[in-house]
Order: structure tokens, then sequence, then C-alpha cells
């Protein structure tokens, strides 16, 4: 690589960092200003250089940051305010999501998956680590939508009124045989959360959890973004590994049964998505107006060349 292009890449990179050591937000087209470019030509150039969207980047980097000051003993508030978060809520959320604890926990290592080597180093530098290995991009994407695309829903769910999340819309319906009647959105919303919880306790050598049915929402938002961070570490540690092929004997079945950890995966992230997809259903049967799930409007937003748009609009 010529000096000339590492220059470039060195500008975007300071363009995307600018302002992160006072926690100030920032802005795809404000990234941009700074490097002299468009939005569009910006995120297309650092996704090219450095194989990372200027926004996810910024975002990362700044949670790698909160969890060095939150292993020094630095406070939640202050870490929160720190990254550019507006609340404590939001940061322990993004916070669970990326590490797979919250950030009461301390983190083992305070730098986060990166296809590109690029971390926050202390004080206020940055490292690049040349070997590293993570998330091949379509396997982040498929398991970072499905666990994004369940918290829209279930946040979706929490002003509406009883009778939609319980009132049964498919009389009889299963999914799986074994996880019972999916008759209703909350049903339906439920056994997405259920099946994360049983297949992070096989893989994690727990006890098969207590199945528990509840009306409350909140609580069952609680129960999504728990294991949630549990199998993103999971499905992280099993390609940190390169433990695709292994297989997991799982004594919670009666009998014993022995699965290939890819299929699992499969398996979760394909029912997740039929369960999604019919949580939609469902909601337009009751006359609630919800956006289609599609992952491309994801990962747009997400990558911020569009706006994000809430479910309902």
């Amino acid at each position: 690589m010529s000096e000339q292009v590492r220059d470039r890449l060195r500008e975007l990179l300071d363009a995307v960092l600018d302002g992160a050591d006072d926690g100030q937000p920032r802005t795809l087209a404000q990234m941009a200003g700074d490097a002299y470019t468009s939005p569009y030509h910006f995120n297309r150039l650092l996704s090219r250089g450095a194989g990372e969207p200027p926004v996810a980047m910024r975002r990362r980097v700044m949670l790698e940051r909160a969890a060095w000051q939150l292993q020094h003993g630095g406070t939640v508030t202050d870490a929160a305010w720190a990254a550019g978060y507006e609340s404590v809520e939001g940061f322990s959320r993004a916070y669970a999501k990326a590490f797979g604890h919250p950030p009461s926990t301390a983190a083992v290592s305070h730098w986060l998956p990166a296809p590109n080597g690029i971390h926050f180093h202390p004080p206020e530098s940055l490292w690049v680590d040349s070997q590293e290995r993570v998330l091949a991009p379509l396997t982040e994407q498929l398991v970072m939508h499905d666990v994004d695309d369940t918290r829209a829903l279930l946040d979706l769910t929490k002003g509406l009124p009883e009778e939609v999340l319980v009132g049964v819309r498919l009389p009889g319906h299963e999914v799986l045989p074994w996880d019972g009647p999916e008759e209703s959105l909350l049903q339906v919303l439920e056994a997405t959360v259920w099946a994360k919880e049983c297949w992070v306790a096989s893989i994690e050598g727990l006890s098969m959890p207590v199945r528990r049915h509840s009306g409350d929402v909140a609580a069952l938002i609680e129960r999504h973004e728990s294991v949630a961070a549990r199998w993103l570490a999971v499905v992280r540690d099993i390609e940190r590994r390169g433990a695709w092929e292994d297989r997991l004997v799982d004594a919670l079945c009666e009998p014993p049964e022995s699965f290939q950890m890819g299929s699992v995966v499969a398996h979760v992230l394909t029912y997740a998505a039929h369960r999604r997809l019919l949580a939609r259903m469902m909601l337009r049967m009751a006359g609630v107006e919800v956006d289609r799930g599609d992952p491309i409007d994801w990962l747009r937003a997400r990558r911020g060349e569009v706006p994000p748009r809430t479910l309902g609009q």
C-alpha cells in the first residue's frame, strides 16, 4: 500500500474518531465533512479501506474505551456519558450486547471483535492487531439482525392492548412440537426468547432453564437482553476457536443428542426469522402497522446510510 493511500486512510480514521475523547456524538455527515467528502463516499471509502463502516467503528471504539475505563474504576454513568450515550440504559444495553455481560461486570479484555484489528489503546490512542480473527461478515449480520429485530418487535408490543398480545390469531398453531402452542403474538415472541435460553444453557453446560410464561412484556424484554448478550458471546467464541464443526452432546434432551455447532446456530437463526415474520403477520391481523423486517433496511440504518425507522412507521 502506498504512503499516499495510508495517509488518506489515516485522515478518514481521524475524521471517525474526532471528539471521541470528549464523548461527543457524531453523525455520518459530520465525519464526512471533516474528511472533505460526501457521506456516501466517506462511508464507501472507509468500509473498503478498513473493512468497517465509520458509524460502527466509532461506536465500537468508544465502547472499548468505556470498558477500559470501567476496568480501571470508572463508574457506569461516567462511562456512558464519555461514550456519547444519552442514557445509562441505552449504554448498558449496547455494552451488554457487545461484550456479552452488563457493564457492572468487568470485561476480561476491553477489545471487541474488529474486522480491521483497530482498537482503542489507553490512554487515548489506537492499536492495530494484524492477526485478529472475527466473525465472518455474513454470520455477524445474520446474528446481529436477529437480536436487533427481536428487540424492536418487543419494544413495539409494549404499548399494545392486552387483546392484541394474547388474542388467539392462529388456533392450534405450533412452530416446533416441543415448544408448544404459538397461537398468539406474545406466545410467538416468548418462544423466540425461550429458544435462545435453551440453546445457550446447553452450550454453556447449564441446567435447562425453567420456562416462564408471562404476560409482562417488560419482563420478556429483560430476558431477551440477558440471553441476547450471552448468545452473541457464544457465537463469537465459536468463530474465535474455529469450532463450527465441534459437536455438542446435549444431555438435556431425552435421550441425549449430538449436534454440530454450525447447525445449532443455523437452527436458531432459521426459526427466529420465521417467528419474527409470524409476529409481523399477527400484528397486521390486529391492525397494527409494522415494517418488513428486511435485513437490507436494518444494515443501511446501522451503517448510518439512512435514518433508522421505528416499527409502526
